[in-house]
C-alpha cells in the first residue's frame, strides 16, 4: 500500500469514527437545553421545586412554552417566592405543566392558525399565529423551535396561568 492510499484510508477511518460518534451522541433533553440557554434559571429552579425535572427529561415528545427569567419577574411581588415553598408544590406543578403539551408542535404547524391544545395539566392553551407573531394565551412567543432531544421549546415572555 502506498503512502497516499494509507493517508486516504486513515482519513476515511477518522471521518467514519467521527460520524459514528456524532450519530450516537444523544441530543440534550428539554431540561438540559433550558439550563444551557442561560435565561431560564427561574424556570429550572421551579421545575426542581415541583419535582418535574425527571418528567421533562423523559421520552416525550413534549412542547414546552418556556417563560424566561424576565417573564417570571412580571409576576406580582412575592408570588414566585410563595410558589417555590414546599407547601405549594402541587400548585407550582399545576402552573408548570400548563406550559407543556404532550406532543411536538413546531412553529410551522401553527402558521396562520388559531387553535386550542390540551396541556399536560389538563387545561387548554389558546394559540394564535398571525403573520410573524404567535400568542399563547396572553404570552408572546419570542423565539420558536428551540430543538431538544425529546421535544421543542418555544420561548415566551409571560408566565401562563391555568384557568
Amino acid at each position: 500500500m502506498n503512502i497516499s492510499n494509507l493517508v486516504r484510508s486513515a482519513t476515511l477511518a477518522v471521518v467514519l469514527s467521527a460520524t459514528a460518534t456524532m450519530t450516537s451522541a444523544k441530543a440534550a433533553d428539554l431540561v438540559d437545553t433550558t439550563v444551557s440557554a442561560g435565561n431560564f434559571s427561574t424556570l429550572v429552579a421551579a421545575l426542581k421545586a415541583a419535582d418535574l425535572v425527571t418528567t421533562l427529561k423523559g421520552k416525550g415528545p413534549f412542547t414546552v412554552f418556556a417563560p424566561t427569567d424576565d417573564a417570571f419577574k412580571k409576576l406580582p411581588a412575592g408570588e414566585l417566592h410563595n410558589l417555590l415553598k414546599p407547601e405549594n408544590k402541587s400548585k407550582l406543578a399545576k402552573i408548570l405543566t400548563y406550559h407543556v403539551i404532550g406532543k411536538k408542535v413546531m412553529a410551522a404547524d401553527l402558521a396562520g392558525k388559531m387553535l386550542e391544545e390540551k396541556t399536560v395539566e389538563g387545561g387548554k392553551l389558546k394559540i394564535e399565529a398571525k403573520g410573524m407573531s404567535v400568542k399563547v394565551d396572553n404570552a408572546t412567543v419570542e423565539t420558536a423551535d428551540v430543538m431538544a432531544g425529546n421535544g421543542v421549546i418555544h420561548v415566551i415572555d409571560t408566565v401562563l396561568m391555568p384557568k
